[in-house]
């Protein structure tokens, strides 16, 4: 009965939103808007590492303080989203995006004429502030264009911006930055900041269906133990990614002896990997309640095996940045999906936790490759230490909320 009566309460929803969304003149330009967004800012995140020697150089200061900016913009996630997000829970989830595109400009406007380190830390900690928030709401919108049942195809959606600006924004930032100064990186990161500003503008629907909802119920969704029990696999499991991502210039130039420049090519093949699991991953985690996160991090963990094995031959090591790449993004949007799964009431919220999630994978997966390293186990090493991370995720799921029946019958 209970079974029955969900069932159609899930049909009546569809027919209201099928009403609803007649309003949007066209859909795929709103999904083609928020993916833009996400572009934008995953630009100006990666393109950041693309130009941290040049504006080390510029303001005197060398690589290891220069870092403090790039690490300021992932605390600028992991703080500043959630809090953004909490602050703006009643606000509408069309204004909070054009809201934080103001405050994304802003940032990186500011970072663009920056006179010295401190300051930058500061305004790539408000550009970071951003990111959570925006993925969040994002994700909202575009499971309200998408319809019900497919929060996974939607979280897929508004990452793809970001796989995208793996692939082609983040070199063009950097190539722009070495031609003509890191300002200009900066500046670059405004302009598409500003088309999708428009875009957002133009092509997202305006509805009161996309009104915020109570501060409780934002903050009720922090006290639920799966919540924060999610945040820890993704952060654990996520970070192996980072593990291989942070070194793959040393993986190019000291394993496989190649010259530096093939760094290029292999960050876009792991960007294409990343994209084709991101569109796969959406899929999957809107069918299956587990597969997406426990095959996908199995996954991993072959590639990075498989790194760690016979990482010095150029070929064995292309594949695998194209297999880490792929199987980690196919398991990020079941991550999403469960997250909102335990707090429904609270879906932006739960997309800037999924960020701040990744954003501390970062740090995990470059501190556990810098530790191995430093204990002189060579430059392969690191993929071990993103394996024990990925593995205790893994466990820490399957043992925990992995055991969670999901409402309707699923298949594992």
């Amino acid at each position: 009965m209970h079974q029955q009566a969900f069932e159609k309460q899930c049909t009546a929803e569809e027919k209201r939103h099928d009403q609803a969304t007649t309003s949007i003149r066209n859909p795929r330009l709103a999904l083609f808007a928020l993916a833009l967004g996400t572009f934008a800012i995953g630009t100006g995140e990666f393109g950041s590492n693309g130009i941290i020697q040049l504006f080390a150089a510029d303001l005197d200061v060398t690589i290891p303080v220069a870092t403090y900016a790039i690490t300021a913009y992932a605390f600028g996630v992991m703080l500043g989203s959630p809090a953004i997000t909490l602050l703006a829970a009643r606000v509408n989830r069309r204004t909070l995006l054009l809201g934080l595109v103001a405050l994304f400009l802003i940032g990186n406007g500011l970072s663009a004429v920056a006179p010295n380190l401190a300051l930058l830390v500061v305004f790539r900690f408000i550009a970071g502030s951003v990111q959570g928030a925006f993925f969040g709401a994002g994700a909202v919108v575009a499971a309200y264009v998408y319809g019900p049942g497919r929060g996974g195809k939607a979280f897929a959606t508004v990452m793809g911006g970001l796989t995208v600006a793996t692939i082609f924004g983040s070199p063009l930032g950097t190539f722009i930055g070495q031609n003509a100064g890191w300002r200009a990186m900066y500046w670059a990161v405004v302009i598409i900041g500003l088309l999708a500003g428009a875009a957002l503008v133009t092509w997202l629907p305006r509805t009161a269906d996309l009104r915020g909802g109570s501060v409780r119920n934002e903050l009720g969704a922090l006290r639920r133990l799966n919540v924060w029990l999610m945040v820890a696999v993704a952060s654990l499991g996520i970070s192996s990614i980072f593990a291989v991502y942070t070194f793959i210039g040393p993986f190019i130039t000291d394993a496989a002896r190649q010259d530096a420049s093939v760094i290029p090519i292999a960050l876009g093949v792991f960007g294409v990997g990343m994209a084709v699991g991101n569109t796969w991953g959406g899929r999957i985690a809107d069918r299956y309640t587990h597969r997406g996160l426990i095959y996908g991090y199995a996954g991993v963990l072959v590639f990075l095996i498989l790194i760690g094995l016979a990482g010095d031959n150029l070929t064995v090591l292309l594949f695998s940045f194209f297999g880490t790449g792929a199987t980690m993004m196919f398991a990020i949007p079941t991550i999403q999906v469960r997250l909102t799964g335990f707090a429904p009431d609270a879906p932006t919220l739960m997309g800037a936790l999924n960020l701040a999630a990744l954003n501390l994978a970062n740090s995990l997966g470059a501190i556990g490759g810098a530790i191995t390293l430093d204990a002189g186990w060579g430059t392969l090493s690191t993929v071990w230490a993103g394996a024990v991370l990925t593995t205790a995720g893994l466990l820490l799921y399957v043992t925990t909320v992995g055991r969670d029946r999901p409402l309707l019958p699923a298949r594992a």
